[in-house]
């Protein structure tokens, strides 16, 4: 609880306006603001050669984004970095503050902002990958099969542009909320997963309190879980998606990620599932090695 109260008062801190420049000497850029608050990401410049793309590493854990983690995930992502690509570590709301549909709403006003500026970056708008481990991935997968072309009527030039990615890596994702480790095992609806259970306490707007109140219908928890769980959403037209997971994982099982490759597969969107044996949740000591792969994933679909 202290690391996720220290994350929200630090990004209630940030003093940077949505008006200055996309790329700011600090490598911090906002992105968007809600609730008086600005939303964040950093950017790295290519280790290696620029190859003219991006790749945005969702820094997220359980659904909470904290600053102090880039740092970490700077050195998981330099085989991605050494190979050329700018390298954009986005954060979004966190947990407890705010839910799982925020936290999708935000990466997706990250990936608008990133080709909208595609230019000031020197990248491509449209070689765009992205990456992230657990909740990251989860999130990385949602991009993947949830982006859209944009608002033509949208008043904000930045909701005009697309949100969606050419290509997904990412790490032992959840990817179903309504059969989690068995058909019928509806985690929106039962708190087995106890430090996970703010970022799925959904409210709504009642207009008549002028209040949000907790949305407590099974009918209507169970569809907004639909509508996180990008298991769902699977159309042909998705981004091509590798992900590595571990078979002794406790935390989000295996059967998570074999399920949306299964239905990737029988769209024909190009994916493949790597399993390391014995690996539980979160096998950072092999991690980087794994990162080797999501660049050759990025190199072979971003061309």
């Amino acid at each position: 609880m202290k690391l996720i109260i220290s994350a929200l008062f630090f990004i209630l801190a940030v003093k940077a306006t949505f008006s200055q420049p996309a790329l700011e000497q600090s490598g911090e850029v906002t992105y968007s603001r809600k609730d008086g608050m600005a939303l964040t990401m950093m950017v790295q410049q290519p280790t290696g050669v620029p190859n003219g793309k991006g790749v945005i590493w969702v820094v997220s854990a359980g659904w909470t984004s904290d600053y102090n983690w880039v740092y970490m995930f700077k050195g998981l992502v330099k085989p991605i970095s050494d190979r050329g690509y700018t390298i954009f570590f986005v954060m979004h709301g966190s947990q407890p503050k705010y839910t799982v549909p925020d936290a999708v709403a935000d990466v997706k006003r990250a990936i608008r902002f990133i080709r909208y500026h595609a230019g000031d970056y020197g990248i491509d708008a449209n070689h765009i990958g992205i990456s992230g481990a657990s909740a990251g991935g989860h999130l990385s997968l949602m991009m993947g099969t949830t982006g859209d072309d944009g608002d033509p009527a949208a008043k904000d030039p930045i909701d005009r542009v697309s949100s969606r990615v050419q290509a997904v890596a990412c790490f032992f994702p959840p990817v179903d909320f309504l059969n989690w480790k068995e058909p019928g095992d509806n985690v929106v609806l039962h708190s087995e997963m106890k430090e996970f259970q703010a970022p799925l306490d959904f409210v709504e707007w009642n207009a008549q309190t002028l209040h949000y109140l907790p949305v407590t219908d099974p009918e209507k928890r169970t569809e907004i879980g639909r509508k996180i769980s990008p298991l769902y959403f699977v159309t042909a037209d998705d981004a091509s998606t590798f992900i590595a997971h571990g078979d002794a994982d406790k935390v989000v099982p295996l059967s998570q990620s074999q399920k949306i490759i299964e239905k990737f597969n029988e769209v024909n969107v190009p994916c493949e599932l790597k399993i390391k044996s014995g690996a539980g949740h979160g096998f950072w000591n092999d991690m980087v090695s794994y990162a080797t792969l999501f660049a050759d994933w990025f190199d072979k679909y971003l061309k």
